[in-house]
C-alpha cells in the first residue's frame, strides 16, 4: 500500500474541476498589449465534466467534451466556451448517468431494466462513445470537433453550437482515426485509423479528404483510402495516435502499445471492460517503421527497426537528400506509458504516479534519419550521411535497417510533449524550431522552445502556473520560421479572483506580450488550432 501523497503544486487539481458552459462569451482583462495584428479565433478542445450525478469518470479522457474559444479583435479579447452536444453527453444529461463507455470509465446497464433486458443488450454490439474531447480540425469550409473513434462532431466555430454526428464509417474503411490529422495548405486533410477486414485481418488506412471543390459537395462523400499499412500481429493492432506527413511520403510508426482485440470483442460487455483494460505491451517487437509513396500510395519494402519506446506525438518529419527525418516525443517503458493514460486524473494516487514516473526511463524528443535507397553491398554500414546529425541507419545481413535516434531533448523529470511548429509553412518540410508543453511527473508547469539542430531552449515558467498545449500563431509578413507569437491558456488557482488567463509570448524569446485573464476556472484542454478572422 501507498500512502496518498500530493503533487508539491497542488493546485493543478483545478485542470480536472466540473466548470459551467457560459451562456455568452465573456470580456478579458488584457494587461500588456495585443499585437493588432493578432485576429481571429484560438479554439481547444478538452473535458468539462467529470462526474454525473454521484458517477464520476475515472480517466483524463472521459470527461465530458467542452469547446473554448478565444477571439481576438482590435486588441480586445472575449472568452466562451459550451459543451459539445455529442450523443454521449446529451443521453448521460437525459439520464442523469453515465451512459455510454468511455476510455477508462465502464457504463453500467440501466437499474431500471430486468436482467433479462440487460443481458440481451449486451449482444446489440459495441456502443462506441462519440465524445468529442480532443482536437477541432477543418475540412473544407466546415469544423469537427473529435476523439479517436469512428465518430466526429460538426461544430460551429463562431457560436460553438453542435450542428451533427459524422460517422466516418460511412465514408470510408476505417474503425477508428486519430484526432491528429495533417491539413495541406489547400485543404486536403489526411489521416490514419484501424481497419478490421476480413478473417480478423487488421490493417492501418490512410484516408485522404480532398479539399473543398467547385461544386461545394461535402468533401467527406469524396473520402478515399490511399494507402494501407499492414499489421505486425492479427489480432493485436497497435495504438496510433499520429504520424508523419511530408509531400511526397508517410511515415507511420508501429510501437508495441498493443490493443488486444479478442478481449476487447470477448470481454466488453460481460466483463465490464472499458478500452484501458485491452491494453497490453509486446516490446519484443521493438518498433516498426513503416513508409509510403504519398502520391503512388505504394508501400516502401524497406524493414526499419529499432528498440521499443512508445509514442503519442510526431513532431515533424521532412526530406533531406535521399533521407526521412523524424523527430519525435518518445516515452520509455509501457508501465510507465499505462500510467500516464490510467493514472493521469484527480483520482489518481499520486504516490504511485509518482514512483512509476521516477523509476522509468526519461521521455525523450529524438530524431530518427531513415535512408531511402539501400545498396545491399553496403551491409554492415551506417548509411547514414547527413552532417548535422548523430542518428544511424545500419543495413543488417537480414536486410532490416537497424535505427538509432539522436536524442535532441531530454530533461531531468520533465517530458517535451504536445509540440507544435510553424506548420503552415514548415510542416513536412526542414525546420529548426518547436514549441512544447514542460510535463512535470504528468502535470503541466511550463512551457519550453526548442531549437531541434542546436538543442538551445527556452522556457517560460511561473509558480503555480498550468498552461496548455501551446499554438504558434506566424506574424502576417513574416520572414523568419518564429516570428510570430504563442498562445496558451493558463491555469492559475492562488491568482485570485481570476484563475485562469489566455497568455501571449513573442515566438523568439519566450517573453510575455501580454495576457487576457478570465473570472472562470477553465479545465484542461488537449488540442485546438488558431482560426484567422
Amino acid at each position: 500500500m501507498y500512502s496518498q501523497v500530493e503533487h508539491p503544486a497542488g493546485g493543478y487539481k483545478k485542470l480536472f474541476e466540473t466548470v459551467e458552459e457560459l451562456a455568452s462569451p465573456v470580456t478579458a482583462h488584457v494587461t500588456g498589449r495585443i499585437p493588432t495584428w493578432l485576429r481571429g479565433s484560438l479554439l481547444r478542445c478538452g473535458p468539462g465534466l467529470f462526474e454525473v450525478g454521484a458517477e464520476p469518470f475515472y480517466h483524463l479522457f472521459d470527461g465530458q467534451a467542452l469547446l473554448h474559444k478565444f477571439d481576438f479583435k482590435e486588441g480586445h479579447v472575449t472568452y466562451h466556451r459550451r459543451f459539445v452536444r455529442t450523443d454521449a453527453y446529451v443521453r448521460a444529461m437525459t439520464e442523469k448517468r453515465i451512459v455510454i463507455t468511455e476510455f477508462g470509465t465502464y457504463a453500467y446497464p440501466d437499474p431500471c431494466k430486468n436482467i433479462f433486458s440487460r443481458f440481451f443488450s449486451y449482444f446489440k454490439g459495441v456502443e462506441v462513445t462519440d465524445n468529442a474531447l480532443v482536437n477541432v480540425y477543418p475540412v473544407g469550409e466546415d469544423y469537427y470537433a473529435c476523439t479517436e473513434t469512428n465518430f466526429i462532431t460538426k461544430i460551429n466555430p463562431d457560436t460553438l453550437e453542435t450542428i451533427k454526428q459524422v460517422d466516418l464509417c460511412k465514408y470510408v474503411s476505417v474503425n477508428g482515426a486519430t484526432a491528429h490529422p495533417h491539413v495541406e495548405n489547400d485543404g486536403t486533410v489526411y489521416n490514419i485509423g484501424n481497419c478490421f477486414g476480413k478473417n480478423f485481418s487488421l490493417a492501418y488506412n490512410i484516408i485522404r479528404i480532398p479539399p473543398l471543390q467547385a461544386d461545394k459537395e461535402d468533401p467527406m462523400t469524396k473520402s478515399e483510402v490511399v494507402v494501407q499499412f499492414p499489421c505486425s500481429d492479427r489480432f493485436k493492432p497497435s495504438y496510433v495516435h499520429s504520424f508523419g506527413l511530408t509531400s511526397n511520403y508517410i511515415v507511420f510508426v508501429e510501437t508495441p502499445v498493443k490493443i488486444n482485440l479478442l478481449k476487447f470483442l470477448s470481454s466488453w460487455s460481460l466483463w465490464g471492460a472499458n478500452y484501458m483494460d485491452c491494453f497490453e505491451s509486446n516490446e519484443t517487437m521493438g518498433v516498426w517503421l513503416h513508409v509510403a509513396e504519398k502520391k503512388k500510395g505504394r508501400l516502401l519494402n524497406i524493414k526499419y527497426r529499432t528498440s521499443a519506446f512508445n509514442l503519442f506525438h510526431h513532431i515533424n518529419t521532412y526530406e533531406d537528400n535521399g533521407f526521412l527525418i523524424v523527430d519525435l516525443c518518445t516515452w520509455k517503458g509501457f508501465e510507465f506509458v499505462y500510467n500516464y493514460l490510467y493514472l493521469a486524473n484527480l483520482r489518481a494516487n499520486w504516490d504511485e504516479v509518482k514512483r512509476q514516473a521516477e523509476k522509468a526511463p526519461q521521455p525523450e524528443a529524438r530524431r530518427y534519419v531513415l535512408p531511402l535507397h539501400i545498396d545491399k553491398a553496403d551491409t554492415g554500414k551506417n548509411l547514414v550521411t547527413l552532417p548535422y546529425t548523430t542518428a544511424t541507419a545500419t543495413l543488417r545481413s537480414d536486410e532490416t535497417i537497424w535505427l538509432e535516434p539522436e536524442v535532441i531533448f531530454s530533461g531531468p523529470r520533465h517530458a517535451f510533449e504536445f509540440p507544435q511548429i510553424n506548420y503552415k509553412k514548415y510542416g513536412g518540410k526542414p525546420y529548426t524550431y518547436t514549441y512544447g508543453l514542460g510535463l512535470n511527473h504528468f502535470v503541466p508547469d511550463r512551457l519550453c522552445k526548442l531549437n531541434v539542430r542546436t538543442k538551445e531552449t527556452w522556457v517560460w515558467q511561473e509558480p503555480d502556473s498550468y498552461p496548455s498545449e501551446p499554438i504558434f500563431v506566424p506574424h502576417p509578413d513574416a520572414l523568419e520560421e518564429d516570428d510570430g507569437v504563442v498562445l496558451s491558456i493558463v491555469i492559475s488557482p492562488g491568482a485570485g479572483p481570476k484563475p485562469a488567463y489566455l497568455l501571449i509570448l513573442n515566438a523568439k524569446d519566450m517573453s510575455e506580450v501580454a495576457r487576457a485573464e478570465v473570472e472562470v476556472n477553465i479545465p484542461v484542454t488537449f488540442h485546438g488550432l488558431f482560426k484567422k478572422a
